[in-house]
């Protein structure tokens, strides 16, 4: 891949692809994380005097246009950080996106409508695909590849519009690639990886991998449940994938075989039902009652997976250990990245919603060598799967 530093860019219309996904509560954005991290790479094509046209997308809007899904408010935002107005097209390839970039002179920026509001961006079909995309490459000269957490996708604006102009890959992507690369090719010792979220179907492919190179694997959240439930354990009313049983039965051998160290909860906080303020109780992982279902570590294995991490060299977390968006059930997740922050080891947060629990919980975001801003494309890339986004840049 090239970088956007090859690229001539003065007077010349540039498409990037962002990654602008962000969460809503109407128009009020929650986590401005994404916008925050598309920035540097947009400031330095416009100090360049290139005419930016910015495409992204933003929910799941299934091809329609839909007003819950529209990007003007992160126009806005994205306006507020660059300190520079930020034209916004009321559509993708339309007439007012034409007109839009038309407008644009050299060191102006636009941001178009949604991208998925059309559903040649998402079809399965590539002719389908192909043509939406001539007619969003039509807008440019060049692209930009810098919307990472969406490079796992054989989108149009991922995929198919880099192979339609001269391309290069925005310092966001560079970013993040290298840090992979640290993961997979020759990591410092020990590697620890921490595992967690809701489901183990999820991270299948990324387990089976990762235990060919750890040293050690720490699982928490949902997913830690279908593991106990595969040593033989009861686990209430807990999070389960029975369909997944003899898959984790595979992996604890797998880990047994290959000496890598696979560690469980230990304790856990046992609710009776799934809700903010539910009474609860911290159980043996081993013993949670029948009438009860785990939300959250418990201090006992918030300390082990703590000492575990502390001789760490290389560190890679992704998932929340329990439902830390209830306040009460957010202490295992605080105790790991804790663990993590300040660390001399090289830690990297798989975003998603370990990256989103970061800033929920308020801790300091330079206190981790690196926040991705891809949950799923990290996790595809650490699977060993090749990402179109990132081949179709490197042609």
């Amino acid at each position: 891949m090239i970088g956007i530093d090859e690229l001539d860019v003065k007077g010349r219309r540039v498409f990037v692809r962002a990654d602008l996904n962000v969460p809503l509560d109407g128009e009020t954005i929650t986590d401005d994380g994404r916008i925050r991290a598309s920035v540097p790479t947009i400031r330095k094509l416009l100090e360049r005097g290139a005419r930016v046209i910015v495409g992204a997308h933003l929910g799941r809007p299934k091809g329609t246009p839909t007003p819950k899904y529209s990007l003007a408010p992160v126009s806005r935002r994205l306006a507020e950080l660059l300190g520079e107005d930020v034209a916004f097209a009321a559509d993708v390839v339309g007439e007012s996106a034409r007109s839009t970039v038309e407008a644009l002179q050299d060191g102006q920026v636009a941001l178009l409508e949604n991208l998925r509001f059309e559903p040649g961006e998402e079809s399965k079909d590539d002719a389908a695909r192909g043509e939406f995309a001539d007619r969003l490459a039509a807008l440019a000269e060049l692209y930009v590849g810098d919307g990472f957490g969406a490079v796992h996708r054989r989108h149009a604006s991922v995929y198919d519009v880099p192979k339609r102009l001269p391309h290069a890959a925005g310092d966001l992507i560079l970013a993040e690639v290298e840090v992979l690369r640290r993961l997979t090719e020759d990591p410092a010792r020990p590697y620890v990886v921490v595992l967690g979220g809701a489901k183990v179907s999820d991270k299948l492919g990324v387990i089976a991998n990762l235990l060919t190179k750890v040293d050690r694997l720490l699982v928490g959240g949902g997913m830690a449940y279908t593991f106990l439930k595969a040593q033989g354990h009861e686990v209430g009313g807990s999070l389960l994938q029975e369909d997944q049983l003899d898959t984790v039965r595979g992996f604890l051998d797998e880990a047994a075989t290959r000496g890598v160290e696979l560690l469980l909860p230990v304790d856990v906080l046992a609710a009776t039902h799934f809700a903010a303020d539910a009474p609860h109780d911290v159980v043996d992982a081993t013993e949670i009652p029948a009438d009860r279902q785990g939300l959250d570590i418990g201090p006992r294995t918030r300390e082990l997976f703590a000492a575990k991490l502390a001789d760490a060299r290389t560190v890679f977390w992704n998932g929340p250990m329990g439902v830390f968006e209830f306040d009460v059930f957010s202490g295992g997740t605080r105790a790991v990245a804790e663990a993590l922050v300040g660390s001399e080891a090289f830690t990297v947060v798989g975003g998603g919603d370990s990256a989103a629990a970061v800033r929920r919980l308020g801790l300091p975001e330079d206190g981790f060598s690196h926040i991705s801003t891809g949950g799923g494309a990290s996790l595809e890339y650490l699977e060993g799967k090749t990402l179109p986004g990132l081949a179709a840049l490197e042609e």
